[in-house]
This record gives C-alpha cells, sequence and structure tokens, in this order.
C-alpha cells in the first residue's frame, strides 16, 4: 500500500462537488430500429471537478518496468480523459451506483503469474478497498465490480482507484498500473423516468448523453458479453469507446467476469 499512498501524496484532498442537475436527452423513440439506437451512443463528457485536478493515467507504459513483456495495447483503463494545462492527464467519471463496476483492457494472462491488485481509496487516500485480481486466460477486457459487502460510495464524493500489475513476484521492481478518479452523483428525476421505461440499450445511450460514463459503458458491455456478435451492440460499442479515443480496444473481447 505504500506504493499507493505515495502515488497519492501529489494531490490534495479533492473537493466535494455541488448537487448535479443532469441535462435530459431528447426522447429516445420507441420506432428507431437497434441499429439507429446504436449509432446514439455517444458520450458527452460533463465539466470536469475543481481544483485540484484529478490526474491519473489510463494507460500502464513499461519503460521503466524491464521486467513486464512488452505488449500492445499497454494496460487500459476505459475511462475518459482530459487534458488540463500544462501537462496534467486527468482520468475521472461518473456513476450513479454505490457499488460501480470498472473496465480494463488487461493484456496479461495468468501464465505470466503477474500479481495484480485493485484498491479504492477515500478523498483522505485511505484505502477502502483492496483486492487481488486474477489474470484472465486470454488478454481482453476485464471488469471489476465493487462487492455489496465493500463500503458503499457516498454521493458527490470522489474516489481514487487505482489497477496495479507487479512484474515480479516480489513486488521490488516498479509496477505497471493505471489510476483514476470515479464520482457518484444523482441524476435529474426526469432522466429517471427515462431509464425507467428505456430498454437496456436506449439506457446505455441516455447514461452516455448525461456524462455517465461507468453506468453507460457496464449496460453496454453486459449486452455485448450476452451477445458478442449483434452487429448493432458491436457499432455501440464502438462509437462509445472512440468517442474517449480507445480505437485499439474496440475488437479487444469482453472477457467472462470470472476468468478460467
Amino acid at each position: 500500500m505504500k506504493l499507493f499512498l505515495s502515488l497519492a501524496l501529489g494531490y490534495a484532498a479533492f473537493l466535494t462537488s455541488q448537487s448535479l442537475v443532469l441535462a435530459v436527452p431528447a426522447p429516445v423513440s420507441s420506432t428507431h430500429s437497434k441499429k439507429t439506437l446504436a449509432q446514439t451512443v455517444r458520450f458527452s463528457p460533463p465539466q470536469p471537478p475543481p481544483s485540484p485536478p484529478p490526474g491519473g493515467r489510463t494507460r500502464g507504459g513499461a519503460r521503466r518496468t524491464p521486467l513486464c513483456l512488452e505488449v500492445k495495447p499497454q494496460l487500459t483503463a476505459l475511462v475518459p480523459s482530459t487534458e488540463s494545462p500544462p501537462t496534467v492527464t486527468n482520468v475521472w467519471g461518473w456513476t450513479t451506483k454505490t457499488n460501480p463496476t470498472l473496465w480494463f483492457y488487461m493484456p496479461y494472462t495468468k501464465d505470466s503469474a503477474y500479481p495484480t491488485e485493485f484498491v479504492l481509496q477515500d478523498q483522505q487516500s485511505n484505502p477502502i478497498y483492496q483486492q487481488a485480481i486474477a489474470l484472465p486466460s486470454q488478454p481482453g477486457v476485464i471488469s471489476i465490480s465493487l462487492p455489496t459487502n465493500a463500503p458503499k460510495m457516498d454521493v458527490n464524493k470522489q474516489y481514487r482507484w487505482f489497477l496495479t500489475v507487479y512484474c515480479d513476484q516480489q513486488k521490488q521492481s516498479p509496477p505497471i498500473y493505471v489510476e483514476g478518479v470515479i464520482q457518484r452523483v444523482n441524476i435529474n428525476p426526469k432522466v429517471t423516468q427515462q431509464l425507467q421505461t428505456a430498454t437496456p440499450l436506449q439506457q446505455s445511450a441516455i447514461y452516455a448523453q448525461n456524462g455517465i460514463w461507468h453506468d453507460a459503458l457496464t449496460t453496454l458491455a453486459q449486452l455485448r458479453q450476452k451477445d458478442p456478435q449483434d452487429k448493432a451492440l458491436k457499432t455501440a460499442w464502438r462509437d462509445l469507446l472512440t468517442s474517449i479515443g480507445l480505437d485499439d480496444i474496440v475488437a479487444k473481447p469482453i472477457l467472462p467476469e470470472k476468468s478460467e
């Protein structure tokens, strides 16, 4: 945990955001075909959180970790990122869930035997959830869900997460990691009403249009896990990932939650 705490020392305690009132997207017509709906699943980024910036990184490179296998694409967090002057990258996203799911492209497999860990910290950099992650049998997109017995995320508070891969069993060499911030928000009652009457694909589009990244991605990823060959869902997945610059992840398989 020293690594995670030291990584977070550069950031001041996060500021609690004001209550959010999200825009209501144009109603989605029930007469639209699935293909048309899929083309509407594009992310509309919200305003960045207040200063200090969240920082973070979406890609885990191996330039300083010669023990790690060179891979492309690299370890990647499926999370939007923005740039703040002069050179700060901000990796962050919204959710409406108390126990959300996060998604990552994992290029390393269980054959590498790299110790891998997910950590969630509160605004004071205190670890509130920590879990060893079993590597999959093949490279692909994996999900990490906060279990029901984990601390529930509070509305309008920011939480920092880390996914770290150690390239030696002793954890002596610098690891590969991705890092970002997740914030739980409330949504406009009108949007909630829309969600209640929408299909799952429509729900993903509504979440994306309102800047709720993690819910939009999780809804769509779970649809694709059930029907990976559906062309409309493939189009929606492509549009959503390319809208945040993750073109190289689009064709990667979405793996089952528990890989053997």
